[in-house]
C-alpha cells in the first residue's frame, strides 16, 4: 500500500514552508514593533551591545556583521537619543567603547519582553515535545549548513578587500 501523499514533503517542498513560517513571524513582528519605539535593527544592535558588555565599536561591527560606517551611524542616533554613550577606550587610545545608559537598558528590557511575548506567541499550537523536536530538527538542518557562520558569514572580516562586502542599510537623514 503507498503513503498518502500529505506524509511526503520533498526537501524543496520543506524548504518553501520553512520560507513561508519565517516570512510570517518576521511580518507579524514587525507589525507588532509598530507600536513601539524600537525596530528590528536597534534591537538588534541593543541585544549586542547588552551581551558584549562595553564592546569597542568595531566589535560591536564585526559581532553584527556590518561596516564601521554603519555602526557610526546607528550609535550616532541612539547617543543623540541618550540609549548610549561613547568613551574612550583606557588601553587603546584608538579606540572608543560603546556603553548603554539607564535608558538604554531599560530598552533592551523592553525589548526582551516583546521578543518572549513573540516567540510565546509563535509557538504556542506546539506542545513542549514538538517544541524540542523541532529545536533538534532546526539544528540539525542548521548543521547541514555548515552551522550559523556558513548562513551569516564570517563575525569579522579581514582588513583588505578580498570580495564583496555586505553593506548596511542608508538611513533616510
Amino acid at each position: 500500500m503507498s503513503r498518502p501523499v500529505d506524509d511526503e514533503a520533498s526537501p524543496a517542498e520543506l524548504v518553501e514552508r520553512l520560507l513561508t513560517v519565517t516570512h510570517g513571524i518576521r511580518r507579524r513582528h514587525n507589525a507588532e514593533l509598530a507600536n513601539y519605539e524600537l525596530s528590528v535593527p536597534r534591537g538588534r544592535l541593543l541585544m549586542a551591545m547588552h551581551q558584549l558588555g562595553e564592546p569597542k565599536m568595531s566589535e560591536l561591527a564585526a559581532s553584527l556583521d556590518l561596516n564601521a560606517r554603519t555602526i557610526t551611524t546607528a550609535v550616532d542616533t541612539l547617543e543623540r537619543d541618550g540609549i548610549v554613550e561613547r568613551r574612550p577606550d583606557p588601553t587603546d587610545r584608538r579606540a572608543t567603547r560603546v556603553l548603554l545608559t539607564d535608558a538604554g537598558r531599560g530598552q533592551i528590557a523592553e525589548w526582551q519582553e516583546f521578543q518572549q511575548r513573540l516567540a510565546e506567541s509563535a509557538m504556542a499550537p506546539l506542545s513542549a515535545d514538538e517544541r524540542r523536536s523541532l529545536k533538534r530538527i532546526l539544528d540539525k538542518i542548521r548543521g547541514g549548513l555548515g552551522g550559523l557562520e556558513a548562513v551569516r558569514g564570517p563575525t569579522v572580516r579581514p582588513s583588505s578587500s578580498a570580495g564583496p562586502r555586505r553593506r548596511g542599510r542608508r538611513s533616510k537623514s
